[in-house]
């Protein structure tokens, strides 16, 4: 395969992220409007704040970037979507289990495939989260409703062979011909499209009384796509665009309250999931109308990165909210969260960054490179630890951009589109998953996101210590947490 004639993965994931959301776009107008005002807010956002709104990602990165979300009913097809995407350069990254989370337990589990290296997120970060059904969780489904559901899953191929075959071949070459990128670009998102075949209803509606997801999921012969996600850089002023406009949104912005410190981890929301027109099969065989309401648009505003220090106090200060909440119902979400933020919370980078409880990259001062060095400086110097060096301005901490997901933010927009979940029983035991488990299914590597977030922190200090020609002692955390 000769060079002029490849298409290389980075390129693949490009093409096939635009024709998704051309797809998506076509499938659900609103989408549409959602794209534009985004780009409407982004514009407002970038000449209000200048050079300052593109700390966390360039104008031309967040006007491109996009996260798509797609369900899986065995680990057999999970791993198949992996050899779909490993093609485009993407790999599983998170476990996450929705089982457990709140306002409402989902029966999947999760990961996101995703560039893992700056550059190639750089280049183009689209990400597809990813949920897998747990139908053996008893707390969901009984031994007969499991046997029912997993035949019905291991009878369909969602994946043609010749897509599966492509990704293979672009995975082991860095990528395809411009003839067999064309072919697989027509049969992946032809794969995500949402079918028009009749759906089941007696099969749909026994599903759904547990879950509308596991209805989404196992309930029809196909995948695809339940939402394509833009970037913001302001969710608050799009969440009132998008109502100006007539456009009913969930009740509230998922994930850390809007404060006046650093935008943190990831913040989420959603136009409510339309009434779709879909074909019902009946008992008696004959084709009826109907509507569904399991496809949504969704939108989020990307943060910095935690270090698992910095999630356990975000995991606290959550806590304290519920509880607050719960001791004052009369007060909302809105008004309780910031005041818990800037009550446990350091309000600047700079301090996050001292304290430990953010991912941050370094770059030497550029006066100091130079030789250009204070006396402070060089006690810190000498000294050499990091937070010192950052305190005597020796080191600029670069905030890493936080990459993947929340279970409860993805739990919440579910909850807020979708049909309640009834039927569950908490006296049976749950099936137990875990990153391994996923890995082992699947045949790859899940991921674990800390660990990249630290690797690109101490990658940046070895770049200092070359510039600075010195040890540096670090306390970037190496741990991993989903």
């Amino acid at each position: 395969m000769s060079a002029s004639t490849t298409v290389s993965s980075t390129e693949l994931r490009t093409r096939f992220a635009s024709r998704l959301s051309t797809l998506y776009g076509t499938e659900v107008p609103a989408y549409t409007t959602l794209v534009e005002v985004a780009q409407e807010v982004n514009r407002r956002v970038l000449a209000r704040e200048g050079g300052n709104a593109e700390r966390l990602g360039s104008i031309d990165r967040v006007t491109a970037e996009r996260h798509g979300a797609i369900r899986v009913g065995s680990p057999r097809e999970l791993a198949q979507v992996a050899r779909v995407f490993g093609a485009l350069g993407m790999y599983p990254c998170g476990f996450y289990d929705l089982r457990d989370a709140a306002p409402a337990p989902v029966p999947v589990v999760s990961t996101a495939f995703r560039p893992l290296d700056r550059d190639e997120l750089a280049a183009n970060p689209f990400r597809v989260f990813t949920s897998m059904l747990v139908p053996e969780d008893r707390r969901f489904f009984d031994a007969d409703l499991e046997a029912r559901l997993r035949s019905y899953v291991d009878a369909r191929q969602l994946f043609p062979p010749e897509l599966l075959t492509l990704a293979d071949v672009a995975i082991e070459r860095g990528g395809l011909t411009t003839v067999d990128a064309d072919r697989y670009l027509h049969l992946a998102t032809a794969s995500f499209a949402l079918s028009r075949e009749p759906v089941d209803r007696a099969w749909y509606t026994e599903l759904e009384r547990v879950s509308a997801v596991a209805a989404d999921i196992g309930g029809v012969t196909t995948t695809h796509v339940n939402h394509l996600t833009p970037r913001v850089l302001d969710i608050d002023d799009l969440y009132g665009s998008m109502q100006a406009r007539g456009i009913e949104m969930i009740d509230e912005i998922q994930g850390p309250p809007r404060w006046d410190g650093p935008d943190l981890l990831l913040r989420q929301t959603s136009f409510r999931a339309l009434a779709e027109p879909r074909t019902f099969r009946e008992v008696d065989g004959t084709v009826t109308e109907g509507t569904l309401r399991v496809r949504f648009g969704e939108v989020e505003a990307r943060g910095i990165a935690l270090t698992p220090a910095g999630r356990d106090r975000f995991d606290e200060l959550v806590a304290a909210v519920d509880r607050r909440l719960a001791e004052q119902p009369d007060l909302c979400r809105a008004d309780v969260a910031p005041q818990v933020w800037r009550e446990g919370l350091p309000a600047t980078e700079r301090d996050l960054c001292i304290e430990g409880l953010a991912f941050f990259a370094f770059a030497v001062d550029d006066r100091v490179a130079a030789g250009h060095i204070s006396p402070g400086q060089r006690a810190a110097l000498e000294h050499g630890e990091v937070t010192a060096l950052v305190r005597a301005g020796v080191l600029h901490p670069q905030p890493i951009v936080y990459e993947d997901f929340l279970p409860r933010s993805a739990a919440g927009i579910f909850a807020s589109n979708l049909t309640d979940s009834v039927g569950i029983d908490p006296s049976q035991g749950g099936a137990e998953r875990d990153a391994g488990w996923m890995s082992d299914r699947i045949g790859t590597t899940v991921n674990a996101p800390e660990e990249l977030y630290a690797r690109e922190a101490l990658t940046s200090l070895a770049a200092a210590e070359q510039v600075l020609t010195m040890p540096i002692t670090s306390p970037v955390p190496r741990g991993a947490r989903a």
